[in-house]
């Protein structure tokens, strides 16, 4: 691919109601969201997103590729294509953090966003800063010296967490492979470097779910901050960070409820 070729792998699912991007975190694919898609289908058309680097996603040359203001122009060229008014933004941990960021810059093409724990949305900057310039350094120097395989078994792969069904840990392990290390690496070094919102959180204007998995202690210090959201609702769920893939059933339940309670918001194209 050259550059002018390289676009984010995107999956397109038919569904009743208006676009919504879903978009998963560090070490996901595709098949991250498969236990939601049949109860997302009831309520918007999801759009199954990788990340670059992740499953079927080209890894581009350029670092500022994985900045969270070319994701958000990736967002946007996904928007215009499908030929979607406003959408629903559906992100998971470093994928909830990009979606804010969309919304932050689209208001106008959104309608609400729904949230999975995400301690790179709502960290303090300064201490994001420098959890990146060394836990998620080291990891980084790992992948270029050992290659993606380091990471199969490490606690940051979702795909690893038994509470997940069989059927989607099995998916999550192939497409594991699919994972490319220069992409990989890429997104620690400079996706992860800039996603905390900080004082922005107070400027998102659109209705916000946050299902928030009690059982993520370290999570649960940060909901003050994502508090600064105007009318954020939170559902507590009894999951840890996978929240979605842990309970299906709880989060499918909320999320639905919530996008049709603000489905008379917008045409559905």
């Amino acid at each position: 691919m050259t550059a002018d070729e390289e676009r984010l792998h995107a999956v397109v699912h038919d569904g009743d109601g208006p676009l919504a991007l879903l978009v998963h975190g560090a070490l996901g694919s595709r098949s991250y969201w498969d236990d939601n898609l049949g109860a997302l289908q009831a309520v918007c058309r999801p759009v199954v997103i990788e990340l670059w680097g992740h499953g079927r996603s080209p890894s581009p040359a350029d670092p500022e590729r994985y900045r969270p203001h070319s994701y958000v122009a990736e967002f946007e060229r996904l928007r215009v294509e499908l030929g979607a008014e406003r959408i629903w933004m559906i992100g998971q941990s470093l994928g909830a953090a990009l979606a804010l960021h969309y919304v932050l810059a689209h208001s106008a093409h959104v309608v609400g966003v729904v949230l999975t724990n995400s301690s790179s949305a709502f960290s303090e900057p300064a201490v994001w800063r420098e959890r990146t310039e060394t836990m998620v350094e080291e990891r980084a120097l790992e992948v270029e010296t050992h290659g993606i395989e380091v990471l199969r078994d490490s606690w940051i792969n979702p795909g690893r967490s038994t509470r997940i069904s069989p059927a989607v840990r099995a998916k999550l392990a192939g497409e594991f492979s699919e994972h490319d290390a220069t992409g990989l690496v890429n997104s620690f070094r400079f996706t992860n470097a800039g996603v905390p919102l900080g004082e922005r959180l107070a400027d998102v204007a659109v209705p916000v779910l946050l299902t928030n998995g009690t059982e993520e202690g370290r999570f649960q210090q940060l909901l003050p901050r994502a508090h600064r959201i105007p009318g954020l609702e939170i559902a507590e769920l009894p999951a840890s960070h996978a929240v979605n893939a842990q309970d299906p059933a709880g989060w499918n339940a909320a999320a639905t409820r919530f996008i049709r309670q603000h489905a008379d918001t917008l045409p559905t194209r």
